[in-house]
């Protein structure tokens, strides 16, 4: 049986549902150095989409394990990521802004991933800013 949601007589598509994000970026922008805001073309990046390139790309997740933290399903986080990365393949081949805002979003520890690895969790609350983006996956440090 297919649902439709309606509104005031009107065929709406259904609702998204929240995801869970670990950590909102500080930085809403990236563009090219030496151009305007202003003269550039914009394409946007969702927040639930960067925190997708972050679990998959960053950290090395499993789709499954990843889409589990967000609170989505695994096909949900494929379709996400696939999105991203267009995005930000965009901006970067055509030299346009990149803007990372928006999404059905949920910013903390509110995720189901949160409440199974609690530790790991908080491990990554409790680091330096400078530590979480300095550290390899394999544990070694950056060099800079």
């Amino acid at each position: 049986m297919l649902w439709v949601y309606t509104h005031n007589g009107v065929a709406m598509p259904r609702p998204r549902k929240t995801r869970f994000i670990q950590w909102d970026t500080p930085v809403r922008y990236y563009k090219p150095q030496g151009i305007p805001l202003a003269d550039l073309v914009e394409t946007v990046l969702p927040l639930d989409g960067l925190e997708a390139l972050r679990l998959a790309d960053a950290e090395g997740m499993e789709q499954d394990e990843a889409a589990k933290l967000m609170g989505i399903s695994r096909s949900t986080f494929s379709r996400l990521i696939a999105e991203a990365r267009g995005a930000v393949a965009t901006a970067l081949t055509r030299g346009w802004a990149l803007r990372i805002d928006g999404g059905p979003v949920e910013v903390g520890s509110g995720g189901r991933g949160c409440r199974r690895r609690r530790a790991r969790c908080q491990d990554m609350a409790d680091k330096p800013e400078e530590t979480k983006r300095s550290e390899q996956p394999d544990g070694h440090q950056d060099d800079g």
